[in-house]
């Protein structure tokens, strides 16, 4: 691990000693800085679990949650904080929840105090989500909670346009291992049922809005204003993934 080259592509200058400040700024950089995308699964090159550095940072690249939560496990082993990897199950949009190892997030443990970390599940929580049960964490990307799921899991929801928590993944304390997700990080980017196999996927979190493109669709967020463009081909796909994520591939 290369600390130095890692802070600097995410843009992150400061003390590294381990804190809840210098955790939730870490988080904030790299979800302002690095893409959550599937660029590499529609160009058929084989996501690599084990060369993630160079892809995320010498290529300055992103990926999908086990690239971008495996990697930033890494940096926050390397500064010394108390980290771990955990599987969680997304929920689905009805009553039902992915198959365990679906996602991979982190728990990191300050004082005496457990926070659930993510930089790799699209729009979620700018800063580190404090592990209270039932009490509301107000961050700038909406309201999350925690509750208890079942006798294995945790919930974590997040508060939509109507004040209603709706479930965003469940999820066990349950310290995993990174080759314990090799053989859904394979599904999802074999199997035609997946959804990362669906479209392609580039979007990054801006301090006002979100940028994301889908398929051949750009979405631009801004203060709440939507406004949407039809990309005609690839030569203008290519433009937008360089001029918008700072992506060449």
């Amino acid at each position: 691990m290369e600390i130095k080259k890692y802070l600097e592509r995410i843009q992150y200058e400061g003390v590294t000693e381990p804190s809840y400040e210098v955790l939730a700024t870490l988080q904030q950089q790299h979800l302002l800085h690095v893409p959550f995308e599937n660029l590499d699964i529609h160009n058929h090159i084989k996501i690599d679990l084990t060369n993630l550095f160079d892809k995320i940072v010498t290529m300055k690249r992103g990926g999908f949650c086990y690239e971008l939560n495996g990697l930033f496990y890494k940096l926050l082993k390397a500064l010394d904080f108390t980290v771990k990897i955990v599987s969680a199950r997304v929920f689905d949009g009805t009553k039902n929840y992915t198959p365990e190892f679906d996602h991979m997030t982190l728990l990191v443990k300050i004082k005496d105090a457990n926070y659930l970390v993510d930089v790799g599940f699209g729009e979620f929580s700018l800063h580190p989500i404090k592990l209270e049960l039932d009490k509301n964490n107000t961050d700038l990307r909406g309201i999350f909670r925690v509750e208890d799921f079942d006798d294995n899991y945790k919930v974590v929801k997040k508060m939509n346009a109507d004040g209603v928590f709706m479930p965003e993944y469940i999820f066990s304390e349950k310290e995993r291992q990174t080759e314990e997700f090799y053989g859904m990080c394979n599904y999802h980017q074999t199997d035609s049922r997946s959804h990362f196999m669906k479209k392609r996927i580039c979007s990054l979190p801006v301090n006002n809005g979100r940028i994301t493109l889908t398929g051949n669709t750009l979405k631009i967020t801004e203060n709440s204003k939507v406004t949407e463009r039809q990309l005609n081909n690839e030569d203008e796909v290519q433009e937008v993934l360089w001029n918008y994520f700072g992506i060449k591939l």
